[in-house]
């Protein structure tokens, strides 16, 4: 069985919050590791991420240790950068085993054609995202940012992670609000034109939308929205010859 899951944001609304949040990823990991082959975490593991060459933001160790111990197992465990860890490096793939992936790939997985992204940027429209993020991921930006402090980089960083409207609506219990037509995503509408133009492609995974849903694109092709930990739990699985979205330990579709 090959896993898929997304948009984490570890580190809000507060340290309590997220650790119940961790805690109950983890026990995630351990009911699927009995029968996984491959785990892909689909982007956004935590709300703020920036490595310093010798320094990583506090926390999270029992996570990592979790983490550690899958790939220690012989477990596949990938992680596609989301708009959230961008500013992930080599920390997680030189100390814990992690495949990071910068950008979207297509690969296949048994007999079937994946494309996996994110999905921040992708497709039509949000050019002033697009452009904000050219700057946050200049590498000479990122050097800059090096030289702040470690503790007033991360304050820093954390500081907007907090005021985020995702924080706001988790520490009011307020449900995020779903598009009412989510084919009208950029993430569609990229996958529908791309799956016009390689007919070889069978599923597009994202996250970035929040929203769990499997949209068919054509007969043999689908797009996959994987939802979040942050309100949905959810997460995708594939069989080798299906994609499947569920609901921690209950089957949504």
């Amino acid at each position: 069985m090959i896993y898929f899951a997304s948009d984490f944001h570890f580190g809000i609304p507060d340290r309590q919050g997220s650790m119940q949040r961790e805690a109950r990823f983890i026990q995630w990991l351990d009911q699927v590791k009995s029968d996984a082959t491959a785990i892909y975490l689909m982007g956004d593991l935590f709300d703020f991420w920036f490595e310093y060459r010798t320094v990583v933001p506090k926390g999270y160790a029992r996570l990592f240790g979790k983490l550690a111990e899958i790939v220690d197992s012989g477990i596949e465990l990938h992680l596609f950068k989301g708009n959230h860890d961008l500013w992930a490096f080599r920390y997680l793939e030189d100390e814990i085993g992690i495949k990071l992936h910068r950008k979207g790939e297509l690969t296949q997985l048994g007999n079937k054609k994946f494309f996996l992204s994110h999905g921040d940027g992708v497709g039509p429209g949000d050019n002033g995202y697009k452009f904000l993020k050219s700057i946050f991921e200049n590498r000479f930006n990122q050097f800059l940012y090096r030289w702040i402090h470690p503790d007033v980089g991360t304050r820093l960083g954390s500081y907007f992670s907090r005021r985020s409207r995702l924080t706001k609506l988790l520490k009011e219990g307020v449900e995020l609000r779903r598009s009412n037509d989510l084919a009208r995503e950029p993430i569609v509408i990229f996958s529908k034109q791309m799956a016009a133009s390689d007919l070889s492609i069978n599923y597009f995974i994202f996250g970035h939308v929040h929203f769990p849903e499997i949209l068919k694109l054509s007969d043999t092709a689908s797009c996959v929205i994987l939802g979040d930990w942050v309100q949905h739990f959810t997460y995708a699985v594939f069989d080798g010859e299906t994609v499947e979205l569920k609901k921690f330990s209950e089957t949504l579709y």
